[in-house]
């Protein structure tokens, strides 16, 4: 069989072809980031508005307990006891452990929880793949009330959040589902944006994550860890959206017929 040399400079522009294609939205996913950006610019007009502020505040408790499930799944892989979880009605929390590698639960609580935001912000460029980070979502929610089921809160606000990923499931074959789950990956990764600059760059709280993980190590400051924490957070949150860009690029009608193929509403 008779073989052909490909010139290298052919190769080169055939990857820049492909990765340009890759990172090149089409118009569904074009959609998609428009709705991301309404979801940026609508969380941070609300997040301080008087009384506006409230339509947040369920999503806020929520993303509260992504953060506190990703220290007590930290604890858990290394082998700490979890007590419990608290979620506090002023949008704090904390998670009691005994045990486990400080140096990994600490950070785990922003990092996991972008991380997870990062997860839904790519997952929501696609309806199939927005079911299953649902039913993640919702084994997450189900786990943390085990740890957080003595207060009646986190009872109503995650049995409150899977009524509301049914009905979204429900809407012409769910594909209003991923824009549930888009929201909740951008408000997941902007609280924790927002959280980091507030507790330990703009002031610093000495009772913070990055404050105790300062204390712990001992070689750099609570703005220093602060900042790192933040930068990837933020990369994160980027990635999230490459991610989707890069994986998702089915038209919202082959989408469509994707969803009536799997686990399809009634």
């Amino acid at each position: 069989m008779p073989t052909f040399d490909v010139p290298h400079d052919f190769r080169y522009q055939r990857r820049d072809v492909d990765l340009r294609y890759q990172f090149t939205p089409n118009d569904t996913q074009r959609t998609t980031l428009i709705v991301a950006g309404c979801y940026i610019v609508g969380i941070a007009i609300l997040w301080h508005v008087p009384y506006l502020k409230y339509i947040l505040y369920p999503f806020k408790l929520l993303t509260v307990a992504l953060h506190e499930f990703s220290h007590a799944l930290a604890g858990v892989l290394t082998c700490a006891r979890i007590h419990s979880i608290q979620l506090d009605p002023d949008e704090g929390g904390a998670t009691r452990m005994s045990g486990g590698v400080p140096l990994i639960t600490l950070p785990a609580g922003y990092l996991g929880s972008s991380f997870m935001g990062a997860c839904m912000i790519a997952c929501g460029f696609n309806t199939n793949a927005s079911k299953i980070a649902t039913l993640v979502l919702a084994a997450v929610f189900l786990l943390s009330l085990f740890w957080a089921r003595k207060q009646l809160m986190p009872w109503i606000l995650i049995f409150g959040f899977v009524g509301l990923i049914l009905l979204f499931w429900f809407v012409k074959q769910s594909i209003a589902l991923r824009f549930l789950v888009l929201f909740m990956g951008v408000m997941s990764c902007m609280y924790v944006l927002w959280d980091v600059v507030d507790d330990t760059i703009a002031r610093k709280t000495n009772t913070s994550d990055a404050a105790v993980y300062a204390k712990l190590c001992g070689c750099c400051p609570t703005r220093v860890w602060g900042v790192i924490w933040l930068i990837i957070a933020a990369v994160y949150f980027a990635a999230g959206i490459l991610v989707g860009l890069a994986v998702f690029k089915q038209s919202e009608q082959q989408q469509l017929d994707d969803s009536r193929s799997f686990l399809p509403a009634p």
